[in-house]
C-alpha cells in the first residue's frame, strides 16, 4: 500500500488463492468425510433451535456483515480502475457472488460434518470449539487440514487487512476536502500516488481501537456497527443526488434506485438494531469523539455553513437517537427492556426507517462540491463502453451503405 496501487493489486491476487483456495478444500474435504443431513433437522424448530431472533443477532454480532465489507474496497481505489463505469460493477457483483457461495457451502459443510451423536448429547450450543473448523477437522482427523486452516488463519485476515489500509487510507484523504481535517493529512505522493500520511494516521486511530477493544467479537461488533451507520448515507445520497441533478449523465447506471434504495435502507437499519444495546449507544458515542474536531474547522470557517449544514444533517442525528431509544425499549432477544416484544420491534424499525429515508432524502443542500460536480460532468462525461460500441456499429453501417451508393 505505502509504495503503489499496482503492488497492492499483485499481492492481493497472490492472497486471493489462499482466500479462496483453502476454503474450497475445506469444503470439499468436509463434505467427503461425512455428511449427515439429519443434522439440519426435520422441522423450524430443530432448523432454528434458538429461534430467528438469534439468527439476525449473528448477522452483526458475529461479524458476518464485516466479513461482506469487501465490496468498499472496490469503490474507494475506483479512482485507480480502468474503465471504472464497468469494472467497478463487476467487480463489486463478483467479489459479492463469491463471498456468499463460499460462505454457505462452508456452513453447509461445517453443520453437515458435525457428529450426530455428540450433537445429541451436547446441542449446539455445547459444541464449543476456539477455532471452529481446525478443531472440527481435529476430531475428524484431517490434521493437514488442521494445519493449512491455522495458517489461513493468519493469510486471509492479513489480506483483508492490506485491502482495508488501502480503502480507509483513500477515505481519510478524501474528507480533507471538506475543509474540516488537516491538509497534511490528505497529502498524495507525487511519484506513487498514495495517501501515505491517511495511512499512517490510520495507523495510529487502528492502535487505539484494539487498545479499548481486546476482543475479537466485541470488535467486529463495534466497527460493524460504525459501517452500518455509515452505510445509512448511501441509500439516502444517490436518490437526494438524481433528485438534485436529474439532468446530470450517469455513466453507471442503477436500476429501479429508488426501491432498492427504500428495502436498503430498511435492511441496514435493522442490522444497526441487530447490533443489540447497549452496543448501539457505545458506537454513538464513539461517533460524537470526532464532533470537537468539526466544530474547531467550523471555528475556523467563521461558522459559514454550520447552520445548514446542520439542518441538513438533523434527520441523521435525530435517527440515530431514535435507533438508540428502540434499541433501548425493545424486545429482550437483544437485550432490550422488553417494551416491544419480538417480532413486532423489527415491524416498527422499518416503519421508522420509512419515515427517515423521506426525510433524508428531501434534506439536501446545494454546496459547493455539487456545483463543481456539475461542471465536470458538463465538461466530460465518459460514455460507457456499450454506447460506443452502438455509435461504432451506426457510423460503420453509414459508411457502408454510403459506400454502397
Amino acid at each position: 500500500n505505502y509504495w503503489s496501487v499496482d503492488l497492492l493489486v499483485h499481492f492481493t491476487s497472490l492472497i486471493s488463492l489462499f482466500k479462496i483456495g483453502i476454503p474450497a478444500i475445506t469444503i470439499v474435504a468436509l463434505l467427503v468425510s461425512g455428511f449427515h443431513a439429519s443434522n439440519f433437522g426435520t422441522s423450524v424448530q430443530q432448523f432454528m433451535p434458538y429461534g430467528s431472533s438469534a439468527v439476525l443477532k449473528a448477522t452483526t454480532t458475529a461479524g458476518i456483515i464485516f466479513s461482506l465489507n469487501a465490496f468498499q474496497t472496490i469503490i474507494n481505489i475506483g479512482n485507480d480502475l480502468q474503465k471504472s463505469y464497468v469494472n467497478m460493477k463487476r467487480a463489486i457483483n463478483i467479489s459479492l457472488g463469491i463471498s456468499v457461495v463460499i460462505y454457505i457451502l462452508l456452513q453447509l459443510a461445517f453443520i453437515g460434518a458435525i457428529d450426530p451423536n455428540m450433537l445429541a448429547k451436547v446441542g449446539w450450543s455445547g459444541i464449543d470449539f476456539s477455532s471452529p473448523f481446525a478443531d472440527l477437522a481435529t476430531l475428524l482427523g484431517l490434521y493437514w487440514l488442521s494445519v493449512l486452516l491455522y495458517l489461513d488463519a493468519f493469510v486471509s485476515p492479513f489480506g483483508t487487512g492490506v485491502s482495508t489500509v488501502a480503502s480507509s487510507g483513500r477515505a481519510l484523504a478524501a474528507m480533507v476536502s471538506n475543509d474540516h481535517l488537516p491538509k497534511f493529512i490528505g497529502a498524495i505522493n507525487e511519484r506513487y500516488h498514495v495517501p501515505r500520511t491517511a495511512m499512517l494516521f490510520n495507523v495510529a486511530v487502528s492502535l487505539v481501537m484494539v487498545t479499548f477493544f481486546r476482543s475479537w467479537g466485541t470488535l467486529a461488533t463495534v466497527i460493524s456497527s460504525l459501517m452500518l451507520i455509515a452505510y445509512l448515507t448511501g441509500p439516502i445520497s444517490v436518490v437526494a443526488f438524481r433528485k438534485m441533478g436529474p439532468e446530470f449523465a450517469r455513466p453507471i447506471k442503477i436500476r429501479l434506485v429508488k426501491a432498492t434504495s427504500i428495502v436498503a435502507f430498511a435492511l441496514v437499519s435493522l442490522a444497526i438494531y441487530w447490533a443489540m444495546w447497549p452496543t448501539t449507544l457505545e458506537v454513538v458515542a464513539i461517533i460524537l469523539v470526532g464532533l470537537p474536531i468539526y466544530f474547531v474547522y467550523e471555528w475556523k470557517t467563521g461558522w459559514a455553513n454550520t447552520r445548514n449544514q446542520v439542518r441538513g444533517s438533523l434527520w441523521m442525528i435525530c435517527y440515530l437517537v431514535v435507533l438508540i431509544a428502540l434499541s433501548w425499549v425493545g424486545s429482550r432477544d437483544f437485550n432490550g427492556l422488553g417494551l416491544i416484544p419480538y417480532p413486532l420491534d423489527q415491524l416498527v424499525v422499518v416503519l421508522v426507517s420509512l419515515v427517515f429515508y423521506h426525510w433524508g432524502t428531501n434534506s439536501h443542500l446545494f454546496t459547493k462540491y455539487f456545483q463543481r460536480a456539475k461542471r465536470l460532468n458538463d465538461r466530460k462525461v465518459r460514455i460507457p463502453h456499450r454506447h460506443r460500441v452502438e455509435a461504432a456499429e451506426r457510423r460503420h453501417r453509414e459508411e457502408t451503405s454510403e459506400a454502397a451508393n
